[in-house]
């Protein structure tokens, strides 16, 4: 599975993988233990995970999801420091552990404590998700040749 095949539908919770496109919108099952299945029309707001990005004060203005979600992953594994129900303070903490220049007008604890949702969903129940990764940077370190030192 691959982050543009998982998505969320505003108004709902949880996350959902893309089974196949329909006529009038999309038919997605859930992911969790139960794997219902939802088909989401033109009335519902999905998004893909692979279009989400945190805003940011650099040049850039901000991450895509799979950076953080990958940081995240890199710096704190399976068990990370937050929940859903942690502080206002706990959340930005872990927030910016994870991405320092992230811009504290337009990132919403809303939007931490979703990240922190959406994070544990997908390390429970897609973990492939960053095994994928880790095997891609560890191949693409193998492959790169060193650099050759001229003598004059």
């Amino acid at each position: 599975m691959e982050l543009k095949e998982v998505a969320t539908i505003s108004g709902k919770g949880g996350l959902f993988k893309v089974v196949k496109p329909t006529r009038t919108g999309v038919i997605l099952e859930s992911l969790d233990a139960q794997k219902s299945r939802v088909v989401a029309g033109t009335q519902h707001r999905v998004s893909l995970l692979k279009e989400i990005s945190i805003y940011t004060t650099g040049k850039e203005s901000s991450v895509p999801l799979e950076e953080v979600l990958m940081s995240i992953h890199e710096k704190y594994g399976k068990d990370i420091p937050a929940n859903a129900k942690s502080s206002t303070n706990e959340l930005a903490d872990f927030i910016e552990s994870v991405v320092p220049n992230y811009d504290t007008e337009r990132v919403y604890t809303s939007d931490i404590k979703k990240l922190v949702n959406w994070y544990s969903i997908l390390a429970a129940h897609a973990p492939e998700l960053f095994e994928k990764k880790e095997g891609e940077k560890a191949e693409e370190a193998a492959t790169e040749e060193p650099a050759e030192t001229k003598k004059s």
